[in-house]
Parts: structure tokens; sequence; C-alpha cells
């Protein structure tokens, strides 16, 4: 099997949805010979700001001198972004090493009357944790798939430090369709004794988080109570803030290079987890959290790709993600147009997210990510037509549509593309295709 089989091969997985249940990962786990064991696991759940904070985080700890295994998806260049250590991604060799070596074990247990089908986000978890297992770097960040309780990489038992960035409306089909059910679902990542770091803002879902923890005999962090954060100066070219908590730790003029308010809150939760560690006895100097918060991206979040017009991608694809990227363009962004290209996941709340957004647009694609999943842009279009006077266009092609956004924007435009992470990944492998913009995508 080369490197293009093993993918087509694990895609081929993804025909099996999403079926919350551990069974299928604890046999895997079994038959691999625990690694999920033999790691030292932060692990991170939220409806937004997974992926950032644990950016922040290993950047933080590389920064630090440690090796810094990361888990993350799904990836907007390569499948092999999705597990790295200090930066670096799996190689190809190894991925389809381990795919020859595992791809049996899923036959056998997807043979299991019992367990039924592994998932695809079960075999990239699992393919993700023996990786690491072999590896053995210092420190595993984890990022959640869905939800968490049931989650496949819930199979980790005994986190070093578990993370709640914040809770919204999201897969309500799967995990409740109230903040009190997400949450309770999102702190079953929450385990006995382990630290737990909070950075969540509404109430319902902070007081189930609060009980997870008395019940599990963890103590919390909570962001909102025991750190002042105070935002200075914010610019396309980044962000600086004070940090501070109440035991006279101050980290003034911190930058980081993400837009975007919300990138302050995620920055100082990985922050707030540095701290955590520290009271483990693990050294990470000031210097270390200054360099690391500096030196991380993320892309596809506040992305700017080009200027005149000034073309910004960011994957907001739930109604929280869409009114921070709302308010984000509004206090740091200026700009004469808003030119948008948008494409979505059917399984999204799109009014809610469209109410938000489209109001702001002056002229509009609307477009289709590459997934079983996508909304079609037509049903996208009658939602958005509530909300717009303007007409809109529809291409389900996302480079075509990219150059028609090109093609209307002035030079003191904004030209932003956004929804699902599939649309970002499409859009920025065409955006950095055409280099100065002059060369056509097509």
């Amino acid at each position: 099997m080369n490197y293009q089989e093993a993918l087509e091969w694990i895609h081929s997985t993804g025909r099996f949805g999403i079926k919350p249940g551990l069974g299928r990962m604890a046999r895997m786990m079994g038959l691999l010979g625990n690694p999920h064991k033999k790691i030292r696991v932060i692990h991170i759940a939220g409806t937004n700001g997974k992926g950032s904070t644990a950016a922040f985080l290993s950047k933080i700890l590389e920064e630090a001198g440690y090796r810094v295994g990361l888990y993350t998806s799904p990836y907007l260049e390569a499948f092999t972004n999705r597990m790295a250590i200090n930066g670096e991604d799996i190689p190809e060799e190894k991925l389809v090493e381990i795919v020859n070596m595992i791809k049996p074990l899923v036959e056998d247990i997807s043979a299991d009357p019992e367990l039924g089908q592994m998932t695809e986000f079960e075999v990239v978890t699992s393919i993700a944790l023996y990786y690491f297992a072999l590896e053995a770097p210092d420190f595993v960040v984890l990022e959640v798939g869905l939800g968490g309780r049931l989650d496949a990489t819930n199979v980790i038992e005994n986190p070093l430090v578990a993370v709640v960035t914040n809770i919204g409306l999201e897969h309500t089909e799967v995990l409740g369709d109230t903040i009190e059910k997400i949450a309770w679902e999102k702190a079953g990542i929450i385990k006995e004794g382990v630290q737990v770091v909070t950075a969540v803002p509404r109430l319902e879902a902070l007081q189930v988080i609060q009980q997870k923890c008395l019940e599990q005999n963890a103590a919390l962090f909570n962001l909102r109570e025991k750190v002042n954060i105070e935002k200075k100066s914010s610019s396309l070219e980044g962000q600086t803030f004070h940090y501070s908590n109440f035991q006279g730790l101050q980290l003034k003029d911190l930058f980081i290079s993400l837009l975007g308010e919300h990138q302050i809150v995620n920055s100082s939760t990985a922050v707030a987890v540095i701290e955590v560690l520290q009271g483990k006895g693990y050294h990470i100097s000031e210097n270390a959290v200054r360099q690391g918060l500096k030196a991380a991206r993320w892309a596809g979040r506040l992305e700017v790709m080009g200027k005149n017009p000034l073309l910004i991608l960011d994957a907001a694809h739930n109604p929280d993600g869409v009114k921070s990227l709302k308010k984000a363009l509004q206090e740091q962004v200026k700009y004469n147009k808003l030119v948008l290209v948008i494409g979505i996941l059917g399984d999204k709340a799109l009014d809610d997210m469209l109410k938000e957004i489209i109001p702001m647009a002056d002229k509009i694609i609307i477009t289709k990510p590459d997934s079983p999943r996508a909304a079609e842009p037509e049903t996208v279009a009658e939602t958005a037509e509530k909300y717009t006077r303007y007409p809109i266009i529809l291409e389900d092609f996302i480079p075509r549509a990219v150059n028609i956004a090109l093609s209307l924007a002035e030079p003191e435009d904004l030209l932003l593309i956004s929804g699902s992470l599939y649309t970002i990944s499409e859009a920025r492998k065409a955006v950095m295709q055409m280099g100065d913009y002059k060369t056509p995508v097509l």
C-alpha cells in the first residue's frame, strides 16, 4: 500500500458516519498495546477555539524545550497535518506503515456485531495515538473531535489537564439541543482528580462543568474568575494584551498574530494551562510563554491572505463562530464593501449563522464545500435571501467562486471567505496558487 492508497482506505471508513461510543476504541487500544496509556495528554474540548488553543499551547511548550505532539482535525493542506510533533507532520511513509499494521485490526473489530464498524475519526485517532506512543514526545495536545464524553479521543483515561474552551449550540442532533446538555457531553473529558481549565462564559454551561468537577474531585481553573485580561492594541498584524492573575503573576504586552478578541481568550486559556503545568513541576519560563504565543499560527482563522483587496479566510462554521467573526471585523478591519464567499455543511444552524453575516455583505457568492455533508447552495441561498436585498451568485466550484469574488472586489474592499473548514481548505489552496492575484485559478 502506498501513501495515496492509505489515504483512500482511511477515507473509505468515513462512509460509516458518526457513531458515538468508546467500545471500538477500547478494543483497538488493547490490540495496539494500550498506546493511550503511554503518553502525557492535554485534552481539549469546546465548541470553538479548540484548535487555536492547542496551537498556542503546543508552541509555548516547544519554546520551553519540550517535544510536543499535536492532534487536530480536520486539516487544511495535507492529511498529515492532523498529527505532528514540534510542527513536523507525521512522515508519509510512517503513516503508510501504521495503516498497513492497523487495517486488519480495524477489519476484525468492524466484523464484531456487538461493536460495529469503526468510523474514520476512530481510525485516524487510533493511528495518531499509536504514532505518539512510538515517538514518545513529552506532551501530546489532543483536540476532541465531537463533544467529549463519547468522542474517540476520550479513550484517554488520565490526562494531565482537561480543557473546555467554550460551549455553544452545535451538532444538536448528537450532543443535545440545549447548552446544558452540550456542556454535559463536553465535560465528559473531566476525569477523577484531573485539573481542569475553562474559559466558558455562559453561566448555565459553567455550572455543569463545576458540578462535574465536584463529582470527579477535579480542581477547576476558571479563567473568567482567576485571570484579568486587558486588550491593549490590535491591527492586521496582530494583538497585544496583558495577562495577570490574583496571585501576583503579571505578563504584560503579550503579542499574538491571530486576530479577533476571541483569540486573546484562547491564548490566555493556553497560558492558564501553562500555570497548571508549572504547578505540577514542569519548567516553562516567561520567555517561552511570550515566544510561543508570538510564534503560534493557525491557518484559516481570520487569516489575512492578501491585500488590495484585503482577503481574509475564516472558518466560522457555527453561530458562535460567526458572531466572533462579525465582532472582529467590526472592531479590527476597515474596508469599503464586503464581498462574501460562503460554503456551509448541511448539518449546521443555517439561519442562526446567516442572519449574522449576510447583512454585512454587499456582494454574496454561495459555494459548496467538497463534503458529502455539504449544504446545497440553493438551500443556503433560500435562507440568505431573507437577510439581504442584493442578488446572490451561486457557484458550486470553490476556485471559480473565489475568482468571481476577486472580479467583483475593488482594492479598498474586503473579500471574506468563510464557512466550513472544507470550504476554507479549498479556497486557501486556490488563493495560494494565484500568488499576486494576477494568475487565474482556472
